[in-house]
């Protein structure tokens, strides 16, 4: 379209879009948000809204789509979970009061990592730099105000932060290489946001090397240019290091289902579902951040012990705390909402009737009379005067929007009081004067009505005009009565219509300036509200010990491990306590790895699985599900549990289980926890057995790592003969009759054979199946235990031994020429069985 033939608001919308370019412009016209060209057809396709055209006559008439402003949030939240940017463009002054076209600015730019319209869960923006060798990390929950700052050595390891702060968008602040990029948005799946903007603040007044800072500025400076406001709800950076929590990368926390069940991404069945007995949304985002960040400092872990077994020893008083906790709202997003200027009557009240329910709290505590206690609860701010004020303003019956009225409670303001008093009473006034003259009139059916046209008026009907007063003027003439006014009618009209109109903008006013009050008190909101959190947290994880008789856990230096029936606490829950079969788990200062041999359904990766979640909870400060427990305080946990390929990187199960095991391998520690299950068996039998021989020997001679190491090759069994730190134990199996019996305990020694076939049957293959297995597994022991008695090696037998003939009795060459034309890695089982079936068939005539 040609420059001369734009209108002065289409002019004013491309600019506006040209500031944002990366961001859809919803454009306020009256009623609607305005999507023009590109964003209109766009999000015409994506919100499955109607596209129309602006200008339909012209030769380019210009695409147009639209959403109602009392349902935009809905469209905005679509956008932004499929991760996109909105800007909000608003009209800035009154329609009737511009001139020329109406002022509009942007006054947000809602992104996927600044969204706040969200529920429990935090949502951190993340902001990564680089400077002098160091990656800098930086990130920020936009709706609580929380804001950390770390850095790495490693790009790997700040993508692994990443992936376990869950962040969906990341503020760069250098030029990323190619390779970078790529990870970034193929493999995590970010949205990239440059900003080499820095921002000086005095949240950042604290000692930290140059990088953090320079990332924590830069990420302060998106935000602000994002949220066009001040956020005084922004908490002071907070440095960490990786180092100070228990390390665990997000593939470790997905194995061990800490924060979800990884097989349905659901809450249900995991570590985060079994202890989530928080009655707040802030205790529930502390937990989740409690198990994402277990502690590694035994007095910290001993504080958390101690408050808990205060709890579980006072049931009572722990019954009414717990329920002193049901009135309590989410204050730290309330008091972001008050930052953002979105806080509505509704909102105060919640907030007020939180502040109602602190006193009560903070005295059961003291109850307790407990010293592990005195610190939290004397530190705990009742703020009384932001109570007595929502409760002397605010209504309880207030309305959320604040265009209703109705907010402001009586009694509050005078002059408010004195309009609402003219609006009542105005009524009244007009009801008697309707009396009075239909009285000194002699007309019975003189009548005061209302319209917005006429405001208040006489009606008269044309039977009784000759009785209209003089004082009466005429204000409307209709075809069988007309309309009559009065000074005196005039005069209460005029009063009302005034007072309604100065209450509205009074109450508005007197809530405006109630809300900047109650601003000011947001740093000790946040405050109580880490400490209401703190305490809802504590009492769940006394409810869960409670509930399923957990014990207190102990820790020693030695590297002991020394658990007396432990049970997979997360199974024991689904299962029952009554199904399930408890294991003991021990390791004195000389053993570091426990080579594990057993089938498949045996219970190996749950005995595995035990051990990580034991000492996870252990570390939280939580009880364990066991008799006894005596643990070390783990730096970090590496596992490599199950099978998985990461197609988007396009890397196989094979590999992956390479990278994790090199993970472990190199970052590991004597002091960090390693989970190996069945490493190794996704390549040949030989060279998983020799990689799987190879790994066990580096952690026992390098690392020194505790270790369960799980393994269907029995021949590394031999192991325990020249590595004095490895032990075997295997699941004991009852075998009677021919048949099996999983007993789902781990005992000494390693196991004899695998029951591999034994699986095979009760997962229901065919008998004739399983006998022909039955055979070729009994040629192959043979041919084995014959290599060994000639004193070769079990790793170094691949090179000698000849191709077995799995069809010695005689089968004819068709049936091996099948086989080996058959493409299996390409094969679906449904079109596998009718070529089993042929072959059988085959056999079966030879036979």
């Amino acid at each position: 379209m040609s420059q001369e033939k734009i209108s002065p608001g289409m002019q004013q919308y491309l600019d506006l879009k040209a500031q944002y370019p990366d961001a859809f412009l919803l454009f306020r016209m009256g009623d609607f948000y305005e999507l023009f060209y590109e964003d209109a057809v766009k999000a015409a396709q994506l919100l499955e809204i109607s596209l129309t055209s602006r200008n339909r006559s012209a030769e380019n008439p210009i695409p147009m789509a639209g959403v109602p402003h009392h349902s935009a949030q809905q469209y905005i939240d679509t956008l932004v979970e499929l991760g996109y940017k909105v800007a909000i463009a608003e009209q800035m002054e009154a329609p009737k009061k511009a001139i020329g076209v109406v002022k509009r600015e942007v006054v947000q730019i809602i992104t996927p990592g600044t969204a706040t319209n969200l529920e429990q869960g935090n949502n951190f923006l993340v902001a990564i730099d680089y400077h002098q060798g160091l990656y800098g990390l930086a990130y920020m929950d936009v709706s609580t105000g929380e804001f950390y700052v770390t850095h790495l050595k490693d790009f790997s390891l700040l993508c692994g932060e990443m992936i376990n702060l869950r962040a969906r968008e990341v503020v760069v602040g250098y030029e990323l290489t190619e390779e970078e990029s790529t990870i970034l948005t193929k493999q995590l799946n970010l949205l990239l946001s440059v900003d080499q903007e820095s921002q000086e603040s005095d949240l950042l007044a604290v000692d930290l090397p140059a990088i953090e800072l320079r990332v924590a500025s830069k990420l302060l400076h998106y935000v602000h240019q994002t949220q066009l406001r001040e956020l005084s709800h922004l908490q002071p950076l907070v440095h960490y290091e990786v180092k100070d929590f228990l390390q665990m990368s997000y593939a470790t926390k997905a194995s061990l289902d800490l924060l979800e069940n990884a097989r349905t991404g659901k809450k249900h069945g995991s570590l985060f579902w079994l202890l989530d007995e928080t009655k707040t949304a802030m205790g529930t985002r502390l937990l989740r951040a409690w198990i994402n960040h277990p502690l590694i400092s035994p007095r910290e872990i001993k504080e958390r012990q101690d408050i808990i077994h205060v709890f579980l020893e006072r049931f009572f008083e722990r019954h009414d705390l717990t329920e002193s906790f049901k009135g309590v709202y989410d204050i730290e997003r309330l008091a972001s909402k008050v930052s953002f200027g979105k806080a509505n009557p509704k909102d105060l009240l919640q907030l007020g009737q939180t502040l109602t329910q602190v006193p009560v709290i903070k005295a059961i505590l003291e109850s307790f009379a407990s010293p592990s206690l005195a610190s939290l609860v004397s530190q705990m701010d009742t703020l009384p005067e932001l109570e007595s004020l929502i409760f002397a303003a605010i209504s309880p019956d207030a309305p959320a929007v604040l265009t209703e009225g109705n907010i402001i409670k009586p009694g509050f303001d005078e002059q408010l009081d004195g309009y609402r008093k003219v609006m009542r009473e105005g009524s009244g006034w007009i009801a008697e004067m309707e009396a009075r003259e239909r009285q000194a009139t002699g007309i019975s059916n003189l009548k005061i009505d209302y319209n917005r046209k006429d405001g208040y008026y006489f009606h008269v009907t044309n039977a009784h005009l000759n009785a209209v007063p003089d004082y009466f003027f005429r204000k409307a003439t209709l075809k069988n009565s007309e309309r009559f006014g009065t000074a005196e009618l005039a005069k209460i009209e005029g009063d009302m219509l005034e007072a309604r109109e100065k209450s509205s903008s009074l109450e508005y006013d007197i809530f405006m300036r109630v809300r900047g009050q109650v601003e000011r008190y947001i740093q000790r909101l946040q405050k109580l509200a880490k400490q209401l959190a703190t305490v809802d947290v504590l009492q769940a994880l006394a409810v869960v010990a409670e509930k399923n008789h957990y014990v207190r856990p102990e820790f020693n230096q030695e590297r002991v491990i020394a658990i007396k029936e432990g049970r997979h606490a997360v199974v024991e829950r689904v299962m029952g306590v009554k199904e399930y079969i408890p294991n003991s788990i021990y390791f004195d200062q000389t053993t570091d790895i426990q080579l594990i041999t057993g089938p498949n359904m045996s219970g190996k990766s749950t005995y595995m699985r035990q051990l990580a979640l034991t000492a996870i909870m252990a570390q939280i400060g939580s009880y364990v599900s066991a008799e006894s427990a005596n643990l070390p305080i783990f730096d970090a946990i590496f596992t490599r549990i199950g099978a998985a390929d990461d197609l988007i990187s396009g890397q196989s199960t094979f590999m992956v289980e390479m990278m994790e095991a090199n993970q472990a391998i190199q970052c590991a520690s004597p002091q960090s926890l390693i989970l190996f299950d069945e490493l190794g068996r996704g390549t040949a039998t030989y060279d998983g057995m020799a990689l799987a021989q190879s790994i066990i020997e580096h952690i026992h001679d390098h690392v020194g790592a505790k270790t369960l190491f799980a393994t269907h090759y029995h021949e590394l069994t031999d192991l325990s003969e020249r590595l004095p730190h490895l032990v075997n134990v295997h699941v004991a199996i009852l075998e009677e009759n021919e048949e099996v019996t999983f007993l789902h305990k781990i005992t000494e020694g390693p196991a004899d054979k695998s029951y591999g076939i034994h699986v095979a049957k009760i997962a229901g293959l065919p008998p004739l199946l399983l006998e022909r297995a039955q055979l070729i597994l009994t040629n192959l022991e043979t041919h084995s235990a014959r290599m060994r008695d000639q004193g070769q090696s079990t790793v170094a037998q691949e090179e000698i031994v000849q191709q077995l003939d799995l069809f010695q009795d005689g089968v004819q060459d068709e049936i091996v020429n099948r086989l080996r034309e058959l493409d299996i890695l390409n094969l679906t089982p449904l079109e596998a069985l009718p070529i089993l079936h042929e072959l059988k068939q085959l056999a079966s005539h030879q036979n």
